[in-house]
């Protein structure tokens, strides 16, 4: 299997990220830049073809790449974040997903649409609602997706930035989650509850690996218990701004 991954590098107005349900603490731009080459390094070495989109300098988030665009099959569905200030973001992601070949949607207004907002596993993908992206972006992204035989579903979200905050999916489809800021577990077919915050981010790197923050080391224990490989990567920087191992790139899997 082919396996790209479109990164952003951090830009000198990092630390003037958005926040929404952390204080503010100084952020150390050279240590987030250190800790981003660590990032994708991991990935090139678990054989990921690495792309980078054009800077976004004026964006303090723009390294949060995977906000822009949501990829399904050979469609590129270019995203409306729910901050405007984030929406600039989206046109370099375009351009990258456009030189690759990918078919090209885009949300309309009145829909916002997050990319964190968005969890795909198998034919379902699981949109968080209530944060950043609202009904209409749902239901755009729902046309857009179904034709191509997904099931998209509504997911509630109220206690963290973007639903892969609270929720992602081990390689067998077992969603994983830190309870305190799930708000409803019982969405998911196979659920399972982890002790850390961070141990909720996880990346597939392939069937049996996951990349995930040194900051949940009894989660990284308890995959492990469950036979999976782990790569484990510093974010801690990236983290301060609400960032987590999902965030910082967009997964091209085909």
């Amino acid at each position: 299997m082919q396996k790209r991954a479109l990164v952003r590098r951090p830009g000198p107005r990092l630390d003037e990220g958005l926040l929404t349900h952390l204080d503010r603490v100084l952020v150390d731009l050279d240590k987030a830049r250190r800790q981003w080459l660590g990032y994708v390094a991991a990935l090139q070495a678990e054989g990921w073809e690495i792309y980078e989109v054009d800077p976004a300098d004026d964006c303090p988030d723009a390294v949060f790449v995977e906000d822009t665009a949501v990829v399904y099959g050979d469609l590129a569905v270019i995203t409306r974040p729910g901050a405007e200030q984030r929406r600039p973001e989206t046109r370099a992601t375009e351009a990258a997903l456009a030189d690759l070949g990918y078919r090209i949607a885009r949300i309309e207004e009145p829909g916002t649409l997050d990319g964190g907002d968005v969890l795909k596993h198998g034919g379902t993908v699981w949109v968080g609602l209530g944060g950043r992206t609202n009904e209409s972006g749902l239901d755009q992204l729902r046309a857009l997706l179904e034709p191509l035989g997904a099931t998209v579903v509504g997911v509630p979200v109220t206690k963290v930035l973007h639903l892969k905050s609270a929720v992602t999916a081990l390689p067998d489809g077992t969603v994983v989650g830190h309870d305190p800021l799930v708000d409803d577990p019982s969405v998911f077919p196979s659920y399972l509850s982890v002790p850390e915050e961070p141990g909720a981010h996880v990346v597939l790197l392939d069937g049996a690996t996951v990349l995930m923050a040194t900051s949940a080391p009894r989660t990284r224990e308890l995959f492990e218990s469950r036979g999976l490989r782990v790569v484990a990567v510093d974010i801690s920087e990236h983290e301060k701004l609400e960032g987590c191992v999902t965030c910082l790139s967009i997964r091209l899997r085909g």
